[in-house]
This record gives structure tokens, C-alpha cells and sequence, in this order.
């Protein structure tokens, strides 16, 4: 199973994604993690583009291969990259789940992004300024929603583990 969150930065993805990922034993694969790396490894910095979301889908395939449930971790702000998280869970042939994260409240929303702390060193968060005129692409597919503005942590975790019990139940062979 693959598991893609998204949404916009401060909505609660690395939190959420990282207690599901403990919950039910998955892969996680945090797209921040692997921009940071590529970005430290070069002296003076660099645009690096889709190499990160590059470097993930492949990570991704690997534990996919091996039999893993993985959780991927991006804004996937971009039909772009959430079609090539779709096309890879058609590759491997396993189930995909996309998961997209919002927080309806804008007051709250604000206040996560002004004072969060970057928890990849040398990571530099966005400006709440560059959140809201970001782009961001519409969905053209039915996923999960989740408002982490009305919901906890635990409650976002509970309601993605009905959801993957869900789709389990429904794959299922049925017995006669």
C-alpha cells in the first residue's frame, strides 16, 4: 500500500504522517528530509528542483517492491507530482491511498506556520506569506480529506486507519 499525504505547509502532515507510520509499521519517506539532504550537500546552496520528489518515488519503489507499506510526506501541491505517486502505485501494483491535509481555520493555520521550528537542520520553513500564495493545484480525483483544524492528531491517525481497513475489507475475496 501506498500512502500519499498532501497539503499546504502548517496543515499537520509530518505530524500526522509520522504517528500513522508508527501506528501501522509503515516506510515513511519525508520529501523535506531528502530536499535538505541534497541541498547540504552542495556548497552555496542550489535550486534542486524535483530532485527530491525524484529521489522519493524511487525510495518509495524500493520498499514497495520488497513488500512495505510506505507513507509519503510532500506538499504535492502539484497534479504533476500526484499523478507520478498514482502512476507509481500502478507500477508496483498495490493499493494507493491519498490523504490531503487542511486546516479550515485560518487564524490556526497562521499561528502553526509563523511558529513552527524547523526540525531538519538548515531546513528553512516558509513565510506564512509564501503559503497562502503558493500554488497549489485542485484535485481531480476523489481522497481523504482531513481538517486537522476540528480533528487531533490521533483522531486524523484513527480515521486514516478506518479508511486503509475500508479498502482492505473491500479487496478482499469474498467467500461463498
Amino acid at each position: 500500500m501506498l500512502i500519499v499525504f498532501a497539503g499546504r505547509p502548517g496543515t499537520g502532515k509530518t505530524t500526522v504522517a509520522r504517528e500513522l507510520a508508527g501506528a501501522i509499521a509503515a516506510v515513511y519517506i519525508r520529501i523535506d528530509t531528502l530536499e535538505q539532504a541534497f541541498i547540504g550537500s552542495v556548497d552555496g546552496g542550489v535550486d534542486i528542483g524535483p530532485a527530491g520528489y525524484m529521489a522519493g518515488y524511487a525510495v518509495a519503489k524500493d520498499n514497495l517492491s520488497s513488500g512495505l507499506t510506505v507513507i509519503a510526506d510532500a506538499v504535492n501541491a502539484f497534479q504533476l507530482t500526484r499523478d507520478a505517486w498514482r502512476t507509481l502505485a500502478t507500477e508496483m501494483g498495490v493499493g494507493i491511498l491519498e490523504v490531503e491535509l487542511i486546516c479550515s481555520d485560518t487564524s490556526l493555520h497562521r499561528k502553526r506556520v509563523e511558529e513552527r521550528q524547523a526540525d531538519i537542520p538548515g531546513h528553512k520553513l516558509p513565510t506564512w506569506k509564501r503559503v497562502i500564495e503558493r500554488q497549489y493545484d485542485p484535485w481531480d480525483l476523489d481522497h481523504l480529506v482531513i481538517d486537522t483544524a476540528r480533528v487531533s492528531v490521533s483522531q486524523a491517525v484513527d480515521k486514516i486507519v478506518n479508511c486503509l481497513k475500508t479498502a482492505e475489507r473491500q479487496n478482499l475475496p469474498q467467500s461463498s
